[in-house]
């Protein structure tokens, strides 16, 4: 007789966030450039990526356990590759974020850095069709479903979504 013993663990994702945060309040971003409205869809992407993710519930200012603030701090935006003849065939779309998260209950802060993250785009204005790896998946165009939309703003939510993975990763390895 053979008995076959099995065990079900239990993994957290919170188990790096001290046990007394269980909220965030994400106010939205100031905007230190003179790209319009990039604060709004930068907050919303990030607040998107927190509510996916579960680690922490989204809530307002009054009722968190801690608090998000973040400054766009630069937009960089660059040729990055050229075609044969040296003409521009890809852009770099850069996003600069300082971010601080907070500690509500015993009034520190837990996070201060800097973030930064690009997506890419071609100057034929149709990226479902540019033979670039716009959000660096390892996809390209007619392989890769999620490509479509304005070439640049795409690129900045390419870059907004990567920064937005990166403070959820940081925030679970805090402790």
């Amino acid at each position: 007789f053979i008995s076959i013993v099995s065990s079900c663990s239990y993994y957290s994702m919170t188990g790096s966030i001290p046990s007394h945060i269980k909220s965030v309040s994400i106010p939205e971003f100031q905007n230190e450039t003179a790209e319009y409205g990039i604060e709004q869809r930068i907050t919303n992407l990030i607040i998107e990526k927190f509510n996916e993710n579960g680690v922490l519930k989204v809530v307002d200012k009054e009722n968190s356990d801690s608090v998000i603030k973040g400054s766009i701090s630069k937009i960089d935006e660059r040729p990055f590759t050229y075609n044969k003849d040296e003409v521009i065939s890809e852009f770099r779309y850069r996003i600069l974020i300082k971010l601080d998260w907070y500690d509500v209950s015993k009034d520190k802060s837990i996070i201060s850095k800097t973030y930064s993250a690009f997506g890419s785009y071609g100057v034929n204005g149709d990226i479902s069709n540019d033979g670039i790896d716009n959000d660096n998946d390892g996809k390209i165009d007619e392989n890769d479903n999620d490509e479509f939309g304005e070439p640049r703003i795409y690129a900045s939510n390419v870059a907004a979504t990567k920064i937005a993975e990166d403070i959820i990763n940081d925030i679970m390895s805090t402790w």
